[in-house]
């Protein structure tokens, strides 16, 4: 059979053609393209590796920063609360002397009250005597129809008095 005589010389010049395909396949991809590929993946990873280094680095200054801040905070924190108790001190001795302004006035007054309700007292006290005196001379006069002088009557109402 012919056909079958053929196939020898047939694998032959496809297997040659094959081998220059592959040949070729090898040598643009194998020399031109995995290559490049590899220079990519490099920089990518070089890029990847800077990026992750200075993320470190900004990481470091953050906290940096941070660490800062809250001294200034801690700081601002100390110094607010030192103006508050000088503040409450302050207000503390105001409260104190005016307390003390209003206690002066309030005892200068106690005193002229008393001053006045003693007054007012020595007032009426004489007053009464001074009605008594009149009553006791009227109502002597009328029981006994004899007349007391003003000051017999006074002594004896301030005598009266003394004992009660």
């Amino acid at each position: 059979m012919p056909q079958l005589a053929q196939l020898a010389l047939v694998y032959q010049s496809q297997w040659f053609w094959l081998l220059i395909v592959l040949g070729v396949i090898y040598f643009f991809v194998g020399r031109g393209i995995v290559p490049k590929v590899e220079e990519t993946v490099d920089q990518r990873d070089a890029q990847i590796a800077a990026d992750l280094a200075a993320a470190e680095h900004l990481r470091a200054e953050a906290a940096t920063a941070e660490e800062a801040w809250r001294a200034t905070i801690n700081e601002a924190h100390a110094e607010a609360q030192a103006v508050t108790a000088k503040a409450k001190e302050e207000a503390a001795k105001d409260a104190d002397k005016r307390v003390a302004a209003a206690d002066k006035r309030l005892a200068k007054k106690l005193d002229e009250a008393s001053a006045a309700l003693d007054e007012a007292r020595r007032s009426a006290l004489t007053e009464v005597e001074a009605m008594a005196a009149d009553a006791t001379r009227e109502i002597v006069a009328k029981l006994t129809g004899s007349k007391v002088d003003d000051a017999a009557a006074r002594t004896a109402v301030a005598e009266a008095l003394s004992r009660a």
